[in-house]
């Protein structure tokens, strides 16, 4: 299970991580002086328009945010109650869900299509096994 909860920690470092790109692009955008201030003048109704990549970039994040609770629990759950048979399989399938998330991540920003939603439904579909250890 350790090698589980390695990777649920490094889940958790990557949803931490995935803020950067935008928060950088803004600080580009907005410039330093507005970016230290807080907001520009008039925000959110007026201000400056982010790059398209900043935008999903943006967008990974908050579905990595909405990700990492249903993850923790399957996780945490199956260090509990699965069997220690299943100990193995629940590692491989948090690694799995990790580079899986790291994926997504690229793919979206970079806007590469028809791999968003299949990158994406593999670390779905690792959430789904790890819970099902569980039973």
């Amino acid at each position: 299970m350790e090698s589980a909860y390695f990777y649920l920690g490094l889940s958790g470092i990557l949803t931490i991580l995935l803020w950067t790109p935008y928060i950088v692009a803004r600080l580009f955008v907005w410039g330093l002086p507005t970016f230290l201030n807080n907001y520009p003048e008039g925000f959110p109704k007026n201000q400056p328009e982010p790059p398209l990549w900043a935008e999903r970039a943006k967008r990974v994040h908050l579905n990595m945010v909405e990700t990492m609770p249903a993850l923790i629990a399957v996780v945490v759950a199956a260090g509990f109650l699965a069997d220690t048979s299943s100990f193995q399989l629940i590692a491989t399938w948090a690694q799995i869900f990790f580079y899986a998330r790291i994926a997504h991540a690229l793919v979206y920003i970079a806007a590469i299509p028809y791999l968003r939603t299949p990158v994406y439904l593999i670390s779905w579909l690792a959430i789904l096994i790890i819970g099902a250890q569980i039973f």
